[in-house]
This record gives C-alpha cells, sequence and structure tokens, in this order.
C-alpha cells in the first residue's frame, strides 16, 4: 500500500491516464481488503465479548447468533474472493442470454433472468449496461447482452453459463397450466484495452441500422445502430444502446475484442481437450439450474445441489450464495446436501 502511495504522489503520476487508473483501482482494491480485514476483526472481539458476557450469567443468545451470522456471510465472502484465481476472473464481463424454444413463454423467462442479472450487478455496486436488446414477439426478449464492469465479475458469473429451466403457471395461458421455459446464458470476459487483439478493417462487415425500442418507444430516426460480422471466424456483435453511431461503433468493437479474445482461448483450450467439457454446458437439455414456481417454490442448482426456497429473492438478483458454492464445488468437488457439505460422487 506504501508503494501504491508514494506511485499516486509522484508529480508525473497522473501523465499516462490508463496506467494511473490500474493504479486507482489497485488502491481501491487494496483499502477494500484492509477494510474487510478490520470489519472481520472487529466482529470477531465483539463474540468473544458476547462469550464472556455469556460465561457470566447474561443472556446473550439471540445477539451472539446474529453476528455469528453477520461473521459468516464475511468469511463466505472472503472465501468467494480468494477462489477467484483464474486467468480473467478479474475482468468484468459480458453476458448473453438466449431463449430456448417455447415462443413467448421462454422468451419471457429470458427477460426474467436479464433482470436477475441486472438486480445483482445493481445490489454489487457493478456498472451494468444492456448494449443490445432484442424485443420478444407478444413479451420477453429474444436475445440481450450485456456488460457489467467490475472487479471479479468474470469469475463470479461463470457461476451462470449454461442452460436455466423454469417451471410455472404460464401468466400467458388461458387455463393456467404449469409449463417448462429453458434460456441459455454465455458469459465472456470483458478485457481491457491492454489486451492486444488485432481488427483489421477488411476482416469487417460493417451494417448500420434502425434501433427499435420496446412498444415502438425510442425509435431512432437515423441509422445509428452498428452490427460488426468479423468474416474469419463468424462473430457477430451489433450495439443500439447509444443514440450516437460513433459511440456504438466504438461499443461494438469492444464487444468484438472480447469475442475475438475468447475464441483464442477457446481454441487453446480445443488443443488442452478441455472445450469439449465446457460447451457440453450450454446445450439445452443439460440445464445447471431449476427455478420451480409451481406446484412448489424452489430454487436448485444441480451442480452444486444446494436449494434455495425463497425464489422471489433469488429472481430480484440475490445470487451470491448459488456463485459461492459453485465456485467451493469447482475448487474442491463439494456439494450442497441436507444442510452440510458432502464430497460429489
Amino acid at each position: 500500500m506504501a508503494e501504491i502511495e508514494e506511485q499516486i504522489s509522484a508529480p508525473d503520476f497522473w501523465n499516462n491516464q490508463e496506467a494511473s487508473q490500474k493504479v486507482m483501482q489497485e488502491r481501491k482494491r487494496l483499502e477494500g481488503a484492509l477494510a474487510q480485514e478490520s470489519s472481520v476483526t472487529s466482529l470477531v472481539s465483539d463474540i468473544d465479548t458476547l462469550f464472556e458476557l455469556g460465561r457470566e450469567g447474561e443472556d446473550i443468545g439471540a445477539e451472539l447468533s446474529k453476528e455469528i451470522d453477520k461473521l459468516r456471510k464475511m468469511v463466505d465472502h472472503l472465501e468467494t474472493a480468494m477462489l477467484l484465481s483464474g486467468e480473467n476472473d478479474h475482468c468484468g464481463a459480458i453476458i448473453t442470454i438466449h431463449p430456448g424454444a417455447g415462443g413467448t413463454e421462454s422468451q419471457d423467462w429470458a427477460e426474467m433472468l436479464l433482470r436477475m442479472y441486472l438486480r445483482w450487478a445493481e445490489r454489487n455496486g457493478f456498472q451494468a449496461v444492456v448494449t443490445d436488446r432484442q424485443e420478444g414477439e407478444g413479451a420477453g426478449i429474444k436475445s440481450a447482452t450485456v456488460e457489467i464492469d467490475g472487479e471479479g465479475v468474470f469469475g463470479l458469473l461463470q457461476s451462470e453459463i449454461g442452460v436455466h429451466r423454469l417451471v410455472r403457471i404460464s401468466p400467458f395461458d388461458a387455463n393456467a397450466r404449469r409449463h417448462t421455459s429453458f434460456a441459455s446464458v454465455f458469459v465472456i470476459p470483458l478485457i481491457d484495452d491492454t489486451v492486444n487483439i488485432d481488427v483489421k478493417t477488411e476482416d469487417l462487415r460493417v451494417d448500420v441500422f434502425r434501433a427499435s425500442g420496446a412498444g415502438g418507444q425510442h425509435v431512432n430516426r437515423t441509422e445509428s445502430a452498428v452490427r460488426f460480422t468479423h468474416i474469419p471466424t463468424g462473430i457477430v456483435v451489433q450495439c443500439q444502446n447509444e443514440r450516437s453511431q460513433h459511440k456504438n461503433r466504438a461499443a461494438a468493437l469492444k464487444q468484438l475484442r472480447a469475442r475475438l479474445y475468447e475464441h483464442e482461448m477457446e481454441k487453446r483450450r480445443a488443443v488442452e481437450k478441455k472445450l469439449e467439457d465446457s460447451k457440453a454446458d450450454i446445450n439445452f437439455g443439460s440445464q445447471i439450474r431449476n427455478y420451480v414456481l409451481a406446484p412448489y417454490r424452489l430454487v436448485k442448482d444441480l451442480r452444486t445441489k444446494l436449494p434455495i426456497g425463497d425464489v422471489d429473492r433469488v429472481l430480484d438478483g440475490d445470487i451470491d450464495e448459488l456463485i459461492h458454492a459453485w465456485l467451493v464445488w469447482r475448487k474442491t468437488g463439494r456439494i450442497f446436501s441436507d444442510g452440510k457439505d458432502e464430497p460429489s460422487e
């Protein structure tokens, strides 16, 4: 920390904006780590004091339980940070959501997932921008792409890659029958501008078109939306979030560079015979998580076996418990069973 403060106090610190921003981000990360350490130390001291009072005959049961629960959440948070050790785990992320077969039902479910991730980002203080959204026919979305920027976002959201299954009484069925819907989620790292991904002009096909909004609102009268097709790889990205074509071009190029980076990483993993396993989770029919709203209410992750009964809380973006369980499972292979962690078979 002293070294960072010394760099910041240098007269030429702000001459290189890109380098100085990275130093400021590192400073913020370290300050956060120190604050967490101080909070844990203080809470442990408070719990020790409560134990002393208990030995003296004081009724400290309710307060002690509350403080231990608070400490458990802090430790889980610290453990989550420690489990983010992958090459790009510290990066932001680009999430793409697609509905499965089923028309309006699946499109509505895809929109529910989009809201869940936007609320998760808001709860955690991350910056989220919907860079592309294709409206469904009647309800929901045909697809959506979201950029979420923040420390460790990609490492956390890898837990969401795969197929999500919803069971509910359909709000679109006049006979109020149960329906099962699927939607897929894919996540790639939001790489920074220091990563050298060469995008040649001759390799790009650029299309511009008028952006559209829900219900015909906010429709651009100019061709400000941008679509890039990278001819050698077939990768297509588009952005229509901004009213300025220039800004949409910049955002689309940023996404394209991230997707090309992921493309190169996939080729490397293929050589290492790992790509097949990572892609298998994305196929429909191999869902990673069930969300049941009827006849009972339960969210259950099929990898970690973690069940959560408060479905509304999860759909409102409180997925940190599911993410933490997945990180532990990825690292140790341990699953949830009857309130205890057990080794997976």
